[in-house]
């Protein structure tokens, strides 16, 4: 393994002009073509492709297509979860999606970050931080969760909200940046 993707796994920042990681993508590319272009396919041969696209899938998890990775060898969801159509999921991090949770269109999950130094962004540097979601969560249309974050069981994000921070489990959250509104019964 080469010293970018090594970095790249340690969450230390890296440069992603890397032949090893293009490679990594290409594979990427691939299954997600083939896993959007067969949208009317049976199930089983889109949970096949699933399968191979990403590190676990567990039973009955449904992804409308068209879905986007930058990986996918690093996400790994929990057995019925249903991910709406539109999807962006940037696992140079790892993402981990817990059980049963729904997550509506257009959501993105984004554990990148670029670096504020302006020389270094030029120079192409960026890290990953994890994101990890919880058990029967809903994150309404358009939710976007940034790096670093986790959200604990049970807890729904409104349409919209732009997760910064971490959220605790049985709450809903909603805004940009979102924030607590009350505890769910």
């Amino acid at each position: 393994m080469g010293e970018n993707k090594q970095r790249m796994l340690a969450g230390d920042w890296y440069l992603p002009d890397d032949p090893e990681l293009a490679a990594d993508s290409e594979r990427r590319f691939a299954l997600c073509a083939a896993y959007n272009a067969n949208g009317g396919a049976a199930s089983a041969d889109r949970a096949g492709i699933l399968a191979e696209l990403l590190g676990s899938v567990g039973a009955d998890v449904r992804i409308r297509p068209p879905f986007q990775c930058d990986f996918g060898s690093h996400i790994r969801i929990g057995a019925g979860t249903f991910v709406n159509f539109g999807a962006v999921f940037l696992d140079i991090a790892p993402i981990t999606i817990g059980a049963d949770c729904q997550i509506g269109p257009n959501v993105q999950l984004l554990t990148a970050s670029h670096e504020l130094d302006a020389r270094r962004r030029r120079e192409g540097w960026e890290k990953g931080d994890p994101i990890t979601i919880g058990d029967n969560v809903w994150l309404g249309g358009g939710v976007i969760v940034c790096p670093g974050v986790t959200i604990g069981d049970d807890t729904v994000v409104g349409a919209g909200a732009v997760v910064t921070k971490d959220l605790p489990a049985g709450v809903l959250a909603v805004g940009n940046p979102a924030r607590v509104v009350r505890t769910l019964t």
